[in-house]
């Protein structure tokens, strides 16, 4: 049973408590290609099955730009419309950039179903997956300073969400619908922030003269399953965006040289960027390390876009010029996407090596194919990260406490 409430004097349809079924809409400007808003909806849609919901439809519209009330042209949003009312189940409708207040409060009030842009949606997913009180407080903080400046056509808005995708967090609540208000929330998050952080730079400070490695790459690319094999441990690890939140370190022994490893938040394109200064204290493990490890899915068709989006959120922490060793992830799935049945292993082998160079040199650090599910290669990439870690200790000035 769908809940009903006003929107003004029209009825809107009511939420799906457990599952909503949603439509994604991108528009193509003269800066982007069609192939690359697909892909871009490929992994909005993965966003939106992470948050719980299911895509039915998808429109894509090329435009200069988009429209500074409707987002879409006009013919589109009536397209929008017509299949929305010819398909009662839908609730929700994603576009793929940033809405201003006003363009949520207008589409809302044509399409009568809420309206998530992919910010919002990222947030949800964020304020769903936080389990520390560093986390959430990190979410509200976010949450908090990507509305304010959305205030003014949120009005309504506000007063009648009741939950679902895009509403957790503060949402759940009504937001008092006063700038002043939301700006002294925003002051106690950083307060109460500072402190956290205080707390985590003094348990870092505890930690000694280990060697610190962390893992960084682009979200779902096998971090935390390979921290779970290479720290013997038990990191949630699963196939959903944002798996993780919070900072795992694990004390790994190689051949009896210790080191600290760290599991770090994924990266993604077009992350909110209240999100991410919101997170540079999680993201404090990857600036205190002494190498990164730099997992990607080598089985992704855009894996070079999702590395330089890695490589572009490194340079922002000032933290590219650190040792760093490309780890290829998943290298079964490449091969079963990408070789043919007839090749021999020598000639797959010569086909791997000749990318393993050009990858070196087109990105200038040391690289190994693995498939963490599998443990191929496994021993090797030890072997490197153990090589790497001896190089950090010879390098200070004095002996490790082991």
């Amino acid at each position: 049973m769908s809940e009903q409430w006003q929107f003004g004097k029209q009825k809107v349809k009511g939420l799906h408590k457990e599952s909503e079924d949603c439509i994604l809409v991108g528009v193509v400007t003269k800066n982007d290609t069609l192939e690359q808003i697909e892909e871009y909806l490929d992994e909005l849609e993965f966003l939106a099955e992470t948050a719980g919901a299911k895509t039915v439809k998808r429109y894509i519209q090329k435009l200069p730009h988009p429209d500074v009330r409707t987002f879409v042209g006009k013919g589109k949003l009536e397209e929008i419309a017509q299949f929305i009312q010819e398909n009662e189940n839908i609730s929700l409708v994603i576009f793929d950039d940033d809405l201003t207040g006003k363009q949520t409060n207008f589409l809302e009030r044509e399409l009568k179903v809420k309206i998530v842009d992919r910010s919002t949606l990222i947030l949800d997913i964020f304020a769903g997956r936080a389990q520390t009180a560093q986390a959430k407080t990190q979410v509200e903080l976010a949450q908090m300073q990507y509305l304010l400046p959305k205030l003014r056509g949120l009005w309504t808005h506000l007063e009648r969400q009741k939950g679902g995708i895009g509403m957790r967090g503060p949402g759940e609540q009504e937001i008092e619908t006063d700038r002043r208000i939301v700006r002294d929330k925003i002051s106690q998050l950083k307060s109460k922030l500072e402190k956290i952080d205080q707390q985590a730079l003094t348990q870092r400070k505890n930690r000694g003269d280990l060697v610190r490695v962390a893992l960084v790459g682009y979200t779902n690319v096998g971090k935390s399953t390979l921290m779970n094999i290479l720290s013997k441990s038990d990191v949630f690890a699963e196939n959903k965006l944002f798996a993780t939140l919070d900072t795992t370190v694990r004390k790994v022994v190689i051949d009896n040289v210790p080191f600290l490893l760290s599991d770090t938040v994924g990266f993604i394109r077009k992350l909110p960027h209240h999100l991410v200064e919101s997170f540079k204290s999680t993201l404090d493990e990857v600036r205190e390390s002494d190498i990164l490890i730099h997992v990607i899915d080598f089985s992704h068709p855009h894996f070079q876009d999702q590395i330089n989006t890695v490589n572009k959120t490194l340079v922002d922490l000032d933290v590219a010029d650190k040792p760093t060793l490309l780890v290829f992830n998943k290298i079964d799935l490449y091969r079963e996407k990408n070789f043919d049945d007839f090749l021999d292993n020598t000639t797959k082998n010569e086909i791997l090596e000749e990318i393993s160079q050009n990858m070196k040199n087109t990105y200038h650090h040391d690289n190994i194919f693995i498939s963490a599910i599998d443990g191929e290669n496994m021993d090797e990439l030890k072997s490197k990260i153990f090589e790497m870690v001896q190089s950090a200790y010879s390098e200070r000035v004095y002996t490790p406490k082991y």
